[in-house]
């Protein structure tokens, strides 16, 4: 599981670091910084599917998303004795962002473009590193990129050049990761590869999940949840079904939910105590769809290393939030899970599960912090 993330210079993330535990959940005011450290942990899983780069380019480039304060404070511009000032750089300007394991660490480093003007908006990436364990050290390196050059350690523990001429928006978990020759690459690309983010599911009149769907195995559901018919009836087939059915009937007692197939395709039907017939996909509620999407997320028949959710309490009525944290602490005990919330309900429910904790964010001179969570130590790869 992922124990340490790190963030430098995106957005309000300064230069934070956060320990992660197989629960974990964020909080704190609007304007915090949740959805920064929401959006940190997508560009890190972007690594791995090849578009970081595009991904920040999409946000206006790296000068739309850097921090925006100076490069530090001083104790008296904290004490309120002079003004915020900015001062002479002496790092480079970067964005930084890692995470680290008991098994593996890995961090990318992005700097400013020198591109022709069409490309502009991209960055280019400067370093990346993967070590051993959590904390990077001196002799626990495993495969570095500088510049346009990679090499890799083997099994001897001596290096091997793998790229010399590597573009400066790819990545070497993409472009240099073997089964064979860079085993630790491959291991942690197809690792961040198998995250699954959930954010804000539509459930509108025209939302994904309420049409007529295909009926094929469906282990993962789709981020947007338009196979949501396809994923319960999977986990029904070859999943936990009693938990399917046990799960929405804490949530809507009386109540049950079959899938009704036609021609190949799949809808979602629910049977509720007093009704002569059932309520098709079109008909639930915002709030029945949204926790029915979280619950085919949750109870997935093929579980991540890491899950994350985003506000999963919205639209929901405050009577759902106790079987959700009952669904959020079950699932945590099969996949690491990552929680941005501002439900204080849910999430004071969910801390009394063993190995769940709470990272409650607060600005400070428009910096995100994490004043009661001790910050882990990291070691970042300098240029």
């Amino acid at each position: 599981m992922i124990t340490r993330l790190a963030v430098s210079g995106y957005r309000s993330l300064r230069n934070a670091k956060f320990a992660l535990t197989p629960l974990t959940l964020v909080t704190g005011a609007n304007g915090s910084g949740k959805s920064s450290l929401y959006r940190a942990l997508r560009l890190l899983a972007d690594v791995a599917q090849g578009r970081i780069v595009q991904s920040i380019a999409a946000e206006g480039g790296l000068q739309s998303i850097l921090w925006a304060g100076p490069e530090t404070f001083s104790r008296e511009v904290k004490a309120g004795a002079y003004p915020v000032e900015g001062l002479v750089r002496r790092k480079p300007i970067a964005l930084k962002l890692g995470v680290s394991g008991p098994r593996y660490g890995y961090s990318i480093d992005l700097g400013m473009p020198s591109a022709p003007a069409v490309f502009a908006l991209d960055p280019q990436i400067k370093l990346e590193a993967l070590w051993l364990g959590e904390t990077l050290g001196r002799s626990n390196l495993l495969a570095e990129r500088r510049g346009p050059g990679v090499r890799l350690k083997n099994e001897n523990g001596l290096w091997r050049q793998a790229a010399t001429a590597l573009n400066p928006f790819d990545s070497m978990a993409t472009h240099c990761a073997d089964q064979r020759e860079g085993f630790e690459l491959f291991q942690l690309r197809e690792t961040m590869r198998g995250w699954r983010f959930y954010d804000q599911f539509r459930t509108d009149r025209d939302a994904p999940a309420r049409r007529l769907q295909i009926g094929t195995y469906t282990p993962v559901l789709a981020s947007d949840g338009s196979d949501l018919a396809a994923a319960l009836q999977t986990i029904a087939t070859i999943g936990d079904g009693e938990a399917l059915d046990a799960s929405v009937a804490d949530a809507f007692p009386g109540a049950s939910v079959v899938c009704r197939e036609s021609d190949g395709h799949v809808e979602v039907e629910m049977h509720q105590h007093g009704l002569l017939r059932p309520l098709r996909s079109p008909e639930l509620s915002d709030g029945t769809l949204r926790y029915l999407l979280l619950l085919a997320a949750l109870l997935t028949p093929r579980p991540p290393q890491l899950m994350i959710l985003n506000e999963p309490e919205a639209s929901l009525h405050p009577d759902l939030i106790a079987p959700l944290a009952r669904l959020v602490m079950a699932a945590s005990k099969r996949t690491g899970l990552i929680v941005v919330s501002h439900s204080r309900k849910l999430v004071d429910a969910c801390l009394d599960t063993p190995g769940a904790s709470e990272i409650r964010l607060e600005k400070q001179f428009g910096e995100t912090l994490a004043p009661d969570a001790q910050a882990p130590k990291w070691v970042w790869p300098s240029r």
